[in-house]
């Protein structure tokens, strides 16, 4: 059992095990590099939603963001810090080819509408259907031991479902009036301590997020500053990234950043508008919550608001898992090698389970 000597973090699991059998929602999380695991628990099963993002509790956000986005009021908020036991990736997993040629076909269809001069990029995704033999707090703490790096999460909702990830993308942070984000684009497999080669594909999309967040962001936030792009990793996966920062002015609210902000080039595409018509017309399933947001909204002292993309997650529904997966696709874009890649990111959620 991890964490046998931290009685405050198996209180908190007990609180969650509770929670799930009486229908109470809650929010679990840990921000990236942290060791404090922190739960907003709700107290009645009522579905709240936000109006303005000046709220207070956890927010989840789906893709097609309208007026829908769940609030779990902060009817109590909990926090342990947790010993991370780091646990390392399975290297067996079995990958299935199902759905392949499904895929691939859409892959090639993004790319026809990228020579047609349609769309400058489009992110398409799939899902993939999997067995779980472990309790929601328990795929939870797998995610704490595996992801240090990530934003780990387990949601719950009786009236929304149940989902958790752990993604390595910051949609935005705000800290009085200090705004920080990333441009997140490009994927290539980890392989031991080698240095990741990037191709011109990768150069190419990875800039293309952030000239699209500058344009975004730019009436909305003073003193922008992107960063160079640099190599993270993100469990088996390399990613490129540019740090953001600026600062946002009073007559702005995050609302206004949300906005400009959400859907990322990152899960969607450029221009926004038509890569995500293309998304809801031709992926043929709906996405839900996957690639929207989620995070604390005006929590703690310093009423700080911190917002991940829900990516590298699944849905949860008794004894059957729903992973979601996709990749950036441009006038480069290979579909045998867009396929692999999501294979690669699958490896996430099924090293969970």
């Amino acid at each position: 059992m991890p964490y046998p000597e931290n009685k405050e973090f198996q209180d908190i699991l007990h609180k969650i095990h509770a929670c799930l059998e009486k229908g109470l929602p809650f929010a679990a999380y840990r921000k990236p590099k942290k060791e404090e695991v922190t739960v907003v628990f709700q107290k009645d099963d009522s579905l709240h939603t936000t109006i303005d993002f000046e709220e207070k509790g956890f927010v989840f956000a789906p893709f097609d963001l309208k007026d829908n986005a769940v609030l779990i009021q902060p009817d109590e908020v909990l926090s342990a810090l947790v010993e991370i036991e780091i646990k390392p990736e399975n290297s067996s997993i079995k990958f299935s080819d199902e759905g392949k040629d499904v895929h691939i076909g859409l892959i090639k269809k993004g790319i026809s509408e990228i020579e047609k001069g349609h769309l400058k990029k489009v992110v398409l995704s799939r899902k993939l259907g999997a067995e779980v033999s472990s309790t929601p707090p328990k795929i939870f703490q797998n995610l704490l031991n595996h992801y240090p790096n990530a934003f780990c999460y387990l949601f719950h909702h009786p009236k929304v479902g149940t989902w958790c990830g752990a993604t390595p993308e910051t949609l935005v942070e705000v800290k009085t009036n200090q705004l920080r984000t990333m441009s997140l684009a490009a994927t290539l497999p980890f392989t031991g301590d080698t240095t990741p080669q990037w191709g011109l594909k990768e150069v190419e999309e990875q800039q293309m997020v952030s000239d699209y967040i500058q344009e975004r962001l730019g009436p909305v936030v003073s003193a922008l500053h992107i960063g160079e792009a640099k190599a993270v990793r993100a469990g088996n996966l390399w990613h490129l990234q540019s740090g953001i920062t600026g600062i946002l002015s009073s007559e702005n609210g995050i609302k206004k950043v949300i906005k400009a902000l959400h859907p990322t080039p990152a899960v969607c595409g450029i221009p926004t508008q038509a890569a995500k018509s293309f998304i809801l017309k031709n992926e043929n399933y709906n996405r839900n919550f996957y690639t929207g947001f989620l995070g604390e909204l005006n929590l703690n002292e310093t009423e700080e608001t911190s917002l991940f993309v829900n990516l590298r997650c699944m849905e949860l529904k008794g004894n059957k898992a729903t992973i979601f997966m996709g990749g950036g696709i441009t006038l480069a874009s290979n579909p045998e090698s867009e396929w692999v890649e999501t294979q690669n990111k699958s490896k996430t959620m099924l090293n969970i389970l």
